[in-house]
């Protein structure tokens, strides 16, 4: 069986469980289970800290897990990104008292306070700067207060905790983050049900981000409506017992599907609506 490591708390548990199940996947009713196994699609979860699980697929004890860029970076385990998932965006950032810095390369001789060492580790050698890194496991943003650090690097949402504690980003991000599936370095296919689960998670991405668009249009006027939604390979054409009308099915992304009925209706299309896509395969 493919054995995946799933995170079993934090805010990348739910969306990964979320995932799976929209995937076809059995998943664990109580967080108190550690482990489950959907034998109908011969897969082996396993429930993990998000921390550790680059650990476990670089090693090879697990075959691909799912966790947060920028953790399986800091790791410094031997883990290879398969795909983004979509989700558990972050940025990684520096942060500190106004005036204290513009950029990384000011950050010569300071100390720099973070969860994620191995992350800023590797980004100070690349800007060739030397400064002190002081690990915390939480609550980093209270190191400039303590007197702990000179500034911090962290992941920022909204700014408001940095703010509250009197500090703000500067310089360019360190590290752009989401969730994304993992396996082992220099293993194409670590177990037979890989393809599987990266074939139905990229058909989760699709359905999530892509709408069935259909409408009723004159013959003559389908190639300006081609020409606004071409869709993924072509549209679908269907003759209608109207004569000289035609039905058509396009796939568009979500984003656009609003001005792009506008722009169908200026050349003539009617009856437009879109429905929303619950699998698929690409």
């Amino acid at each position: 069986m493919l054995r995946v490591a799933v995170p079993n708390k934090g805010s990348l548990s739910e969306a990964a469980t979320e995932m799976l199940v929209e995937a076809g996947y059995k998943q664990r009713r109580t967080t108190k289970d550690l482990t489950l196994t959907d034998a109908a699609n011969e897969v082996e979860f396993y429930y993990l800290r998000p921390r550790d699980i680059a650990v476990y697929v670089g090693e090879g004890t697990l075959d691909v897990g799912i966790s947060g860029r920028d953790l399986v970076l800091d790791s410094h385990a031997d883990a290879d990104v398969v795909m983004g998932l979509g989700f558990g965006s972050s940025t990684f950032r520096f942060a500190g008292r106004p005036g204290v810095a513009d950029s990384v390369k000011d950050l010569a001789g300071k100390r720099i306070a973070t969860s994620y060492a191995g992350v800023l580790q590797d980004h100070l050698a690349e800007n060739g700067v030397d400064a002190a890194v002081v690990r915390l496991d939480g609550a980093v943003e209270s190191a400039v207060q303590l007197g702990v650090a000179d500034v911090i690097a962290d992941v920022v949402e909204t700014g408001t905790t940095l703010r509250q504690a009197g500090l703000e980003v500067f310089g360019e991000p360190i590290l752009q983050s989401e969730a994304v599936l993992i396996k082992r370095n220099g293993v194409e296919n670590p177990a037979n049900g890989l393809q599987q689960l990266v074939r139905r998670l990229e058909g989760v991405l699709i359905a999530r981000n892509y709408v069935m668009m259909d409408y009723d249009i004159r013959a003559e006027d389908v190639d300006a409506a081609t020409a606004v939604a071409p869709g993924l390979e072509s549209p679908t054409v269907s003759p209608l017992h109207r004569q000289g009308w035609v039905a058509v099915r396009v796939m568009v992304k979500r984003a656009e599907a609003q001005r792009l009925m506008d722009q169908l209706w200026e050349v003539g299309a009617r009856a437009i609506l879109t429905t929303d896509i619950h699998a698929c395969r690409i």
